[in-house]
């Protein structure tokens, strides 16, 4: 297979795993519903980058050092639950307090705070690791040219980015955001049980390899 064609398979799995539902879309949805259209894609932006990070880390090897030590892969699975249990709790929480999305929206440092609340979420889950890691090992020739060394960071920046700026788009029009604020007791309660889900899921999937 040609480099081309290597590099368009390998965004072509991603592109279907990025648009599958998890902790990521719950966070950047409710970001860009509850905050602002900005919010939203900064958060975009953070899964991007946490996605880029795990696939240079899958390209150094590192995934065999989580191999030979299983208790550090354990030990991610469970600290990136509690991440999840965490922020779930905090959205449970905020629940029943209005939002002032005016606020939301002049608030400078709101940007950043998503972009890091997003980053944080991608990085939870080690298990994303192993997925590119796998790809990689798949699909990949046994010497990677150096053009696809360079390529599928930002191929994978690309795909987890846009993704999530459609969703970030799409959830900050003003008919979504509307609806939100009709129903934000309710559907924060339901993001927080299924984020709390998510977290506990991974914690229970982490402990069961001891």
């Amino acid at each position: 297979m040609s480099t081309a064609g290597i590099f368009i398979s390998i965004m072509a799995a991603l592109v279907v795993g990025a648009m599958s539902p998890g902790p990521s879309f719950v966070v950047v949805s409710r970001i860009a519903i509850s905050r602002s259209r900005l919010d939203g894609l900064a958060a975009a932006v953070g899964m991007g980058v946490g996605g880029v990070v795990f696939a240079g880390l899958a390209l150094a090897g590192l995934t065999a050092l989580l191999s030979e030590f299983e208790w550090l892969y354990i030990l991610l699975k469970v600290a990136g639950g509690a991440y999840l249990v965490y922020i779930a709790v905090n959205i449970w929480k905020g629940a029943a307090r209005p939002l002032e999305v005016s606020n939301a929206v002049r608030d400078r440092r709101a940007p950043a705070r998503s972009f890091l609340t997003a980053l944080l979420t991608q990085l939870s889950n080690p298990k994303t690791i192993i997925v590119y890691a796998s790809l990689f090992a798949a699909l990949l020739p046994r010497s990677v040219p150096l053009d696809l060394i360079v390529a599928l960071p930002l191929g994978v920046f690309a795909v987890e980015a846009g993704w999530y700026s459609i969703v970030a788009l799409v959830f900050s029009a003003r008919h979504p955001r509307r609806l939100y604020l009709h129903a934000k007791g309710w559907i924060d309660r339901v993001a927080g049980a299924v984020m709390g889900g998510l977290g506990l899921r991974l914690i229970l999937s982490g402990l069961s390899l001891r």
